[in-house]
């Protein structure tokens, strides 16, 4: 089976914004709490927070980890998580039916992402709160002094504000599960006026406004509408949400639904440029994907907590999917669907980074280790950063119930800006044949193979874990370049990526 196709220096689809590789970080199970913070480990910093664990965010170079939540933040009070620990409130979290003790919050998280190398990215209350404790928070985190949150954050031991950039208006205020739904006229209310106070105080911050939590909402597309129409001039993104599993055991099927990935962000991005036609705006809205990622294989094991048999824990083990080999190829062509639609979705959070539906899990006082799932994550996060490019490939596929042809294999292709390598992400969905690529390339001058990774011969159910990382790249073999044309042979479901330099 052969894929034959052009990459050209020319066909450039955007400049791809660092931050479609982010993550997020929400009070939930054991993410925060023996994920990045865990005082009594061996590894502990001076603020509690696991270094193994921060040398491995910093290994995936995460751009920007979006924070406190998620559902969590819908029923939170940020106050509690400032001043003196042993002077903060435990708190019973509502969404995930555990209890809170508030010993990370602002100033702790802070010092995490600087720590990891990171940008925040914060969620307001717009559940049970809203344009108050908004503009508070706002204040205590940005302004310099000489007011009275400023100065209570100096008191509490932060001289410099932080001056946070992006700032969620809420967390899926569409769904029944979220504290505080809104109707669509009531959050598009809510969150204008929100802005408008935000903005306000700055008007260089970056705000995001809630789309659908799900394309499977039955308000979804109309949702979107009417909170554009609402808050379309005063925010900057609209934020998508969407978890894949594959509960029905069909390999095919799981690995074509990037195709309703790409069908979400074709939809509400044709949502956007309408709104922008109907104000006569001027203004560019874009997507911020902050929550994506596989999420399936916990779920049972969830449940008693979930339902309140457990009462009210701390930091229980709560969606601690374990990922597989078929989860790599399914993280991989998402990831591949992002930088092919990075002309509008500029911001992406793989949810969530520690524990949680994680690349990364930790063992309470043990070891960090790397999921499945770590290894396209960083090699998307460290090459992926530069110009996307229009790759014109021709390869066979096949159909599924929601997806028509199919390509058998998923590229994209970005021409990166540290090095000016031209870097090809691929993954091969034919579980039997290897396919031959024969790509030319046109524009980019004489090239080489400088790098080539490849994840290929594991059992789709094969697993990492604390005692071993099986499942990880390894030097790939058989790429060339020869008379301006890529040419290898990529196995049957396989990742694989294949940087080209001068």
């Amino acid at each position: 089976m052969r894929a034959v196709g052009t990459a050209h220096s020319g066909y450039v689809i955007s400049t791809i914004d660092p931050r479609l590789y982010g993550s997020f970080v929400e009070h939930l199970g054991r993410a925060v709490y023996t994920g990045i913070y865990e005082p009594d480990h061996p590894t502990a910093d001076e603020n509690g927070m696991r270094r193994d664990v921060i040398d491995l965010v910093r290994e995936a170079d995460v751009p920007i980890v979006r924070y406190p939540g998620g559902n969590f933040v819908s029923a939170y009070n940020w106050e509690d998580g400032i001043g003196p620990r042993e002077e903060r409130p435990v708190r019973l979290d509502l969404a995930w039916h555990s209890s809170e003790s508030n010993h990370v919050g602002i100033h702790e998280f802070a010092d995490w992402a600087e720590a990891a190398g990171t940008d925040m990215m914060l969620a307001v209350n717009l559940g049970s709160r809203g344009l108050d404790s908004a503009r508070a928070f706002l204040e205590y985190v940005n302004h310099p002094g000489g007011s009275y949150w400023s100065d209570l954050r100096r008191k509490n031991g932060r001289e410099e504000p932080w001056n946070v950039k992006m700032w969620c208006l809420g967390n899926e205020m569409d769904g029944p599960w979220q504290i505080g739904q809104k109707t669509a006229e009531e959050y598009g209310r809510i969150a204008f006026e929100t802005a408008k106070a935000m903005r306000a105080f700055d008007t260089s911050i970056e705000l995001v406004v809630c789309g659908s939590s799900s394309p499977k909402m039955p308000t979804y597309p109309a949702w979107e509408a009417t909170v554009l129409d609402y808050t379309y001039d005063s925010i900057d993104y609209i934020s998508l949400h969407m978890y894949f599993d594959n509960h029905a055991g069909n390999t095919a099927d799981y690995l074509a639904q990037n195709a309703r990935l790409d069908d979400y962000i074709a939809t509400i991005a044709g949502v956007i440029t309408y709104t922008k036609a109907k104000k006569r705006s001027k203004k560019d809205v874009y997507i911020s994907f902050d929550e994506w990622n596989v999420w399936y294989h916990s779920r049972e094991a969830d449940r008693k907590v979930l339902e309140g048999n457990d009462g009210w824990p701390h930091a229980p083990a709560l969606l601690e999917d374990i990922y597989n080999f078929e989860d790599v190829l399914q993280v991989g062509c998402i990831l591949n669907t992002f930088i092919r639609r990075s002309d509008v979705v500029k911001v992406g959070c793989l949810a969530q980074l520690v524990n949680v539906i994680a690349p990364i899990m930790t063992v309470p006082g043990g070891p960090a280790w790397r999921q499945t799932t770590f290894f396209p994550y960083a090699y998307a996060s460290k090459y992926g950063r530069g110009k996307a490019l229009n790759l014109s490939l021709d390869c066979p596929g096949y159909s599924t119930d929601f997806a028509a042809n199919v390509p058998y294999l998923d590229v994209s292709a970005v021409e990166t800006e540290a090095d000016g390598a031209l870097t090809f992400f691929i993954v091969n969905r034919h579980q039997s044949e290897a396919v031959d690529l024969d790509l030319a390339l046109e524009g980019f001058g004489e090239r080489k193979v400088i790098m080539d990774k490849v994840m290929e011969g594991h059992d789709l159910r094969a697993v990492n874990g604390p005692g071993a990382e099986t499942i990880a790249p390894r030097d790939g073999a058989g790429a060339s370049v020869v008379d301006g044309r890529l040419a290898a042979g990529i196995a049957p479901l396989s990742y694989r990526m294949i940087r080209l330099g001068a």
